[in-house]
């Protein structure tokens, strides 16, 4: 099973987020109901390690946080943009919260990638690097203002692949500690 854990935003955040979706060319822009905060991708995971990580997660002490957005940019820069995103202000139970979810993952024996957490939420990604119209895109929304998130759980999806393109199905939700 393909899975991936993740932190899911509300509604109206969604939402807010599909209106600025902007025409550029060779884009493909992450469905609404898909736009989540992603702690780590494992990629495909068996079932018995599945139900050995469940467990562990479970046991993860993490207190609740607040997420605070601070404007949309992209990877890896302006001259070569791949992926567009929203980023997030410093938040170091974010980051530790992330840290122990890796922790947590790598002891189950799942392997995952080696460049360090960037909490971003992805908007976009692109086919083509086209700089003139991200520079447009980062010019109308580099500053945008949403409300803040408060967190209260991490979720374990699966990710299916279809031919329409992933599903996310939430397996099992986490609860964080009150803060």
């Amino acid at each position: 099973m393909r899975l991936f854990i993740a932190i899911e935003l509300p509604d109206t955040i969604k939402r807010h987020l599909e209106k600025i979706r902007a025409h550029i060319p060779g884009s493909r822009w992450v469905p609404m109901e898909q736009i989540h905060l992603t702690l780590a991708f494992l990629g495909e995971v068996d079932e018995v390690t599945i139900e050995r990580l469940t467990g562990s997660l479970a046991a993860i002490q993490s207190p609740g946080f607040s997420l605070r957005f601070s404007g949309a940019g992209c990877f890896p820069d302006r001259s070569r943009p791949r992926v567009l995103w929203v980023g997030l202000e410093p938040e170091p139970r974010l980051n530790r919260l992330a840290s122990l979810v890796r922790e947590t993952v790598l002891a189950c024996g799942i392997p995952l990638e080696e460049r360090p957490f960037s909490p971003h939420i992805t908007l976009a990604r692109l086919k083509l690097p086209v700089p003139r119209e991200v520079e447009a895109f980062l010019g109308d929304h580099g500053k945008m203002c949403l409300p803040s998130v408060d967190v209260r759980r991490f979720i374990l999806f699966k990710s299916l692949l279809t031919s329409q393109g992933a599903v996310h199905t939430p397996l099992k939700a986490f609860t964080l500690s009150p803060t």
